[in-house]
């Protein structure tokens, strides 16, 4: 698997959410609507969600092992890291 795009939308209203992300796999499959998020440890992602019926928030897409889970969250960071970094010059 390869990430072969990223695209990150700034969030620009004060919050823990920084930045809505959507990844391109293998220029075949998106995934819209990651979020990036400000914690109390630093940046991490969440992946898409929906809210069930009982009230709890349930991924629509995720990875199925941490080392992928990690190997997207790296991405995705460093390609905000780098968004941050053009618009603060």
């Amino acid at each position: 698997m390869e990430i072969t795009d990223v695209r990150v939308r700034k969030i620009d209203k004060e919050g823990k959410m920084k930045a809505v992300v959507s990844i391109t796999i293998d220029d075949e499959f998106v995934i819209h609507d990651i979020k990036v998020i400000e914690g109390e440890k630093g940046l991490f992602i969440a992946m898409p969600s929906r809210k069930s019926t009982d009230g709890e928030y349930r991924d629509i897409a995720h990875p199925i092992n941490s080392e992928t889970r990690n190997k997207v969250q790296d991405i995705i960071l460093k390609k905000y890291i780098e968004t941050e970094d053009t618009t603060t010059e």
